[in-house]
């Protein structure tokens, strides 16, 4: 369990990041069209995860702002938004900031991922949604990078995620 702070206030998550160098558990998460993801599907593909409470808040949708601009210059990199977000949220949000170098993800049916990658906020009005976190996998599912943000209104620290690349 790793505790860390929502608006100065100490909060605690169901367990710990995967270690840099183990293999990424695998996933099943909605796409913005209903379909399913599965970490598979980017085998091959470098993989930059920024996985967030809601799109609908100033510092993740600042996120998601980010990765895009950052993303258009990466070589075989996929960045995946993930959130507890429903698909059409995320749809919304992306659309109406012409957002397209970045792909949401929804774990918004049973929270399986940010269990499994021990991610998910256990106490506080946050409990059940994701902590703010950014993980970076190699081509072959390897993590190669893992941030836990501190505190969760503060933004990833976008040039260390992406030198691990």
């Amino acid at each position: 369990m790793a505790t860390i702070t929502l608006g100065g206030n100490p909060v605690n998550t169901n367990g710990e990041l995967p270690k840099v160098g183990s293999k990424a558990t695998d996933f099943q998460l909605l796409k913005t069209d209903l379909s399913v993801a599965t970490l598979a599907d980017y085998a091959g593909s470098k993989v930059v995860l920024n996985i967030f409470p809601s799109v609908d808040t100033g510092t993740c949708a600042a996120s998601v702002r980010a990765f895009n601009e950052k993303a258009n210059a990466l070589e075989n990199t996929k960045v995946l938004c993930v959130s507890r977000d429903l698909p059409f949220a995320q749809k919304r949000f992306c659309g109406a900031e012409g957002l397209e170098n970045v792909e949401n993800l929804s774990d918004f049916k049973d929270g399986s991922f940010g269990k499994n990658y021990g991610l998910e906020l256990v106490d506080s009005a946050f409990a059940g949604l994701h902590s703010r976190v950014v993980i970076v996998l190699d081509e072959n599912g390897t993590v190669k990078y893992t941030e836990q943000v501190a505190e969760i209104g503060d933004e990833p620290n976008y040039e260390a995620a992406l030198a691990s690349l």
